[in-house]
């Protein structure tokens, strides 16, 4: 059974300002858990855009959300083409969007997936699993410059260099197929008192392969000035990150969006080139960091 706690799901809601008769989209429905108290505060009018690309994830949602199936619309894909989605639905605007990032604790519990280091499963890792390409592929079919290209900037992993040079010496040998294999090989390119200090020497490559499979830091790039164009005036976008490098794309991508008119208030036109389809685009960040077990988790707010 899919199960995912939702993580900062109070603080998610309130960003979000919701509106009784409002549009909202959640771009990484999971198991339904952020979207179920949405769904709480929706009136008759309301509507939610449930989008996830794991079909496990659509099924469990759509079991959860089942009382408030009048105002729900759940569709299988990424994010990344939520502009597409909601044409698709004859939706122009939304009230707001908001994302949970990263893998879920669902798809690292459920061994089979192929996400977890602590067994020894085929290798896989992927979220929408419609696709060909899986984590073996990678490990096995990628130039030792790119797995240590990889390794170092999706998993900032000092021994980045030695970890890919030990897999291209391994899958000479043998093509490496499962986790375990992947994992002892890592630890050999891992020195001793680094192994025994540190967490598991595995985590981050097993991170690093999975964005690389999944274009997740490419995807949420690519697609948050597409969100904050989707908003309405006073529309919110929240995004929650579980690591520096999809806290940095936030950041980046919303300092950008910081675009205020610097016309004088007397002006009745805006003059200044700032305002974007009839709403004056100033924004400003809300920023906030809890833990939860393994990871931290931020979250970023744009209205």
């Amino acid at each position: 059974m899919f199960e995912h706690k939702s993580v900062l799901l109070e603080e998610t809601i309130e960003s979000l300002n919701i509106r009784p008769d409002g549009i909202y989209v959640d771009g990484t429905l999971g198991g339904g858990g952020h979207a179920y108290h949405v769904c709480e505060r929706l009136g008759k009018y309301g509507r939610l855009i449930g989008i996830d690309q794991d079909e496990a994830a659509i099924a469990a949602a759509s079991e959860r959300l089942a009382d408030y199936k009048d105002k729900v619309t759940i569709v299988r894909n990424n994010y990344e083409n939520v502009k597409s989605v909601l044409e698709e639905l004859g939706i122009d605007k939304v009230d707001g969007i908001y994302l949970d990032l990263g893998v879920s604790s669902y798809q690292l519990d459920t061994a089979e997936r192929g996400f977890t280091y602590r067994e020894d499963v085929p290798l896989d890792m992927r979220m929408d699993q419609r696709k060909e390409e899986t984590a073996a592929d990678i490990v096995n079919h990628y130039s030792e410059f790119d797995l240590y290209r990889m390794i170092r900037d999706y998993g900032e992993d000092k021994f980045a260099k030695n970890i890919a040079k030990h897999i291209v010496r391994a899958r000479s040998e043998k093509p490496i197929e499962t986790t375990g294999e992947l994992t002892e090989i890592i630890k050999a390119a891992i020195p001793m008192k680094v192994r025994a200090t540190g967490g598991h020497p595995a985590k981050q490559t097993f991170q690093a392969i999975r964005i690389e499979l999944n274009r997740e830091l490419e995807v949420l790039n690519e697609s948050i000035d597409t969100m904050i164009d989707l908003l309405k005036p006073g529309g919110r976008l929240s995004i929650i990150t579980f690591h520096s490098l999809e806290d940095r794309i936030v950041k980046t991508r919303f300092k950008n969006n910081e675009n205020p008119c610097i016309c004088p208030p007397d002006f009745p036109v805006c003059a200044c080139g700032k305002v974007s389809r009839g709403r004056v685009i100033t924004r400003k960040p809300i920023i906030l960091r809890r833990r939860k077990s393994r990871r931290t988790a931020g979250r970023r707010v744009q209205n």
